[in-house]
């Protein structure tokens, strides 16, 4: 069982951006982790404080065979200074005998800031 961290940032907080956002980032790391919905456990997604628009565990599990993946939300800490208007999921999936430095985090849009050393 491996824990897969991800980020991206929306421009605006509107359903259609906060949705978009988190399905680029969802499939990236869903396509970079070779992960098929049987080996995914559940998703945490969080949200900073600024965006309230939507959920961004809806479009997940509207997914066809994602449905019964089991999906929760929540804010995050309001730090100051810290990255703004960013959602970022925690994919928790049974990926056999990958080590954990074969793990394919995935950072992208504004929130490649948090982790220069693992985006691309």
């Amino acid at each position: 069982m491996r824990g897969i961290r991800g980020a991206t940032t929306v421009t605006e907080n509107t359903p259609e951006a906060i949705y978009k956002a988190t399905i680029d980032l969802f499939q990236a790391i869903v396509t970079e982790n070779n992960l098929a919905p049987e080996m995914i456990s559940s998703v945490l997604t969080s949200v900073t404080s600024d965006i309230d628009a939507a959920f961004p565990a809806k479009p997940i599990r509207e997914l066809a065979d994602f449905e019964f993946v089991p999906i929760m939300g929540v804010m995050e800490i309001p730090v100051t200074g810290a990255l703004a208007m960013c959602i970022r999921l925690m994919v928790n999936a049974e990926v056999g005998e990958v080590p954990q430095q074969d793990v394919v985090h995935v950072y992208l849009e504004g929130a490649r800031v948090l982790r220069p050393d693992l985006a691309k």
